[in-house]
């Protein structure tokens, strides 16, 4: 993957900017892998997401015990998938997500080195990790080719 950006988040409101630059990017096809250790930030980041794109503070539960939720918001369904709870990568034909996201689908993804490999899509991955403040959080971000060009638009 090219196009790899590291952004210092200092607080909550860094990271839902963060949260809505992103939102405004999104397209259909898109495959957000959000990573990093349990607690660090993925759902909030991914309600935050949800939230921009809805343009309101809607309700965006964590799907952990649902693994899906999706949330159709202006011509684009957001597909919040968790999947902490999964044991084994074959359970994701029984879920239907052996195929890539539709054209008008945009899938943030919690866990998906769970997965082993077998998400495809124009894929971001988006990597958290805790900062040197409480609220603080640090993102590597890397893009593939689909993304190259929204990459200074996360940046900025």
């Amino acid at each position: 993957m090219d196009g790899g950006l590291f952004l210092e988040l200092r607080d909550l409101s860094a990271t839902r900017g963060l949260a809505a630059r992103l939102a405004g990017a999104l397209q259909g096809g898109d495959l957000i892998a959000l990573k990093g250790d349990l607690g660090v930030g993925k759902s909030e980041l991914a309600r935050a997401v949800i939230q921009a794109r809805a343009g309101a503070a809607i309700e965006v539960p964590s799907p952990t015990f649902t693994i899906m939720q999706d949330y159709p918001l202006d011509g684009l369904t957001i597909r919040h998938i968790d999947l902490y709870r999964i044991a084994d990568p074959d359970e994701l034909l029984e879920l239907g997500l052996e195929e890539a996201p539709a054209e008008d689908e945009a899938w943030l993804v919690e866990w998906p080195e769970r997965a082993a490999g077998r998400l495809a899509g124009t894929c971001l991955n988006l990597a958290l990790e805790e900062g040197d403040q409480p609220d603080a959080r640090v993102a590597h971000i890397e893009g593939d080719e689909g993304w190259i060009t929204r990459m200074p638009v996360l940046a900025s």
